[in-house]
């Protein structure tokens, strides 16, 4: 449901490609992403968003706004799990029409349900760089239905709420994070080439992972060190340090974006090769699936494991790709 979405949602905005810049030579430097770090209630396992109509006793501006939870909430709040993919459908459609405007300081883009402006989990509005990002996340509000909304369809909603409200107080430790799993990289690790078993995965990875490492090389100028151990190897300390100083020039939708996809991928190389246009989003995938998909190729496809292991994978590297192209002002 999500995947069907996301693709009504780049239907219902002007630039049906806003991820076409990937596939050309980018001349700044591009990162992204980062997943939020989700919190949980001492008393309370799921901790949850709520959606309401007021935003307190003290405030009459009759805004929409994100909070966490709280021990009473009034009748017009609808709840929703801090964890967006849930697939759970909580509270109903509580809002007739969607539509986005200018903010008030002329700095961004706000998205509206009926006459109320939707807010982050601190009381800010929801406060987008581009009208495209803003019509976007705009047309996965429209597009809940009138049972319930379902968070789990709104991946570039919990993107925006990740860099609004997480990575500028996470920014550091997000860094770190990437920069430490990078020796690890999927990428990097070549399975033995010593029987049978393990042959043909190891032929598939030197046909497919071998150009994108060149490509490394090109670009930060040190050649990747491959490793055969489980735990990862060392890397040079100039190709971490290129890696580390690429993901400090990013903004916040740029560095959330780069956790999303790095996170999915278990690879930083791959997120780097899809946002300097080194990859295109179905490469990326099938890198990422390179051992899967050797052995569904040779054990068959388990239905309900394999296919909605896909899925979930095209959502999360689609969603984090269309949120980046969006959200850059040209």
């Amino acid at each position: 449901m999500a995947a069907s979405l996301l693709f009504k949602t780049l239907k219902s905005i002007r630039n049906p490609y806003p991820v076409r810049a990937f596939t050309g030579h980018l001349t700044r430097h591009l990162s992204s992403t980062a997943t939020a770090h989700q919190q949980t209630q001492s008393d309370d396992p799921s901790s949850s968003f709520t959606f309401s109509s007021s935003s307190s006793n003290n405030e009459s501006d009759g805004s929409i706004f994100i909070k966490g939870p709280k021990q009473e909430t009034t009748s017009s709040s609808v709840t929703m799990p801090m964890s967006f993919m849930t697939g759970s459908i909580v509270g109903k459609r509580f809002y007739k029409q969607v539509t986005t405007r200018e903010a008030d300081d002329g700095n961004g883009w706000t998205v509206m349900l009926d006459y109320r402006t939707l807010k982050t989990p601190s009381k800010r509005p929801l406060k987008l760089p581009t009208l495209g990002l803003a019509k976007a996340i705009g047309a996965e509000w429209d597009c809940q239905q009138t049972d319930g909304i379902r968070p789990f369809t709104m991946p570039l909603m919990k993107l925006a709420c990740t860099a609004l409200e997480r990575v500028p107080l996470t920014r550091p430790k997000i860094i770190e994070y990437l920069t430490k799993k990078f020796n690890q990289d999927l990428v990097f690790c070549r399975v033995p080439n010593d029987n049978d078993l393990t042959s043909g995965v190891h032929e598939r990875q030197v046909k497919k992972f071998d150009p994108l490492l060149n490509w490394v090389e090109t670009e930060f100028g040190f050649k990747p060190v491959v490793y055969s151990s489980f735990f990862g190897g060392k890397q040079e300390d100039g190709l971490v340090k290129a890696v580390e100083n690429l993901l400090k020039i990013t903004d916040d939708c740029e560095l959330a974006a780069f956790d999303a996809i790095a996170s999915a991928a278990h690879s930083l190389v791959i997120a780097i090769g899809i946002f300097r246009g080194k990859l295109h989003i179905e490469e990326a995938i099938e890198l990422i699936r390179l051992e899967e998909d050797f052995q569904m190729d040779r054990w068959g496809l388990v239905e309900g494991g394999h296919d909605v292991d896909i899925a979930d994978l095209r959502v999360q590297i689609s969603s984090a790709a269309v949120f980046l192209g969006l959200s850059r002002r040209f």
